[in-house]
């Protein structure tokens, strides 16, 4: 099991983990969160001081900068890439008359290498304010008087 905690903040729900510095990223999240009615899914910024959910398989901060990942609500499994995009087409009931389409003979290979391009020019074909480097925006500050 991974050193997180056991109660994590999203007891019961899959756990997706993204690259909160990554505008694609962002805008993904936004709206994969519009799309899931149901609230089966709690959404966490891999960059983020949070413990990562204790699950099975290990959780290695260099992979999950590289594609998003899903943690399984029983904590069991790991999806990452396009593996992660089909469990979650299942679940979401706009998406869920497509996901048989997601496993056409060859959509595996195809999926994750069309996934890794992606997620490799990410930064390039939405690009980052600070030469390359993203930055969170601040939030503003209530006025404290």
């Amino acid at each position: 099991m991974n050193g997180a905690p056991q109660g994590h903040r999203a007891d019961g729900k899959a756990i997706v983990l993204y690259d909160g510095d990554c505008p694609l990223c962002q805008r993904s999240i936004w709206l994969l969160q519009k799309l899931d009615w149901r609230k089966c899914f709690a959404y966490q910024n891999c960059r983020d001081s949070a413990p990562l959910p204790a699950c099975d398989e290990p959780l290695l901060p260099d992979k999950l900068l590289e594609q998003m990942h899903v943690v399984t609500p029983n904590r069991r499994w790991v999806l990452s890439g396009y593996r992660a995009i089909r469990w979650i087409a299942w679940r979401l009931p706009l998406t869920s008359p497509l996901a048989p389409l997601l496993y056409i003979p060859g959509m595996l290979w195809l999926g994750q290498r069309a996934y890794l391009w992606l997620a490799r020019k990410r930064f390039q074909l939405i690009p980052c304010p600070a030469n390359g480097v993203c930055q969170r925006p601040s939030l503003p500050r209530p006025d404290r008087k």
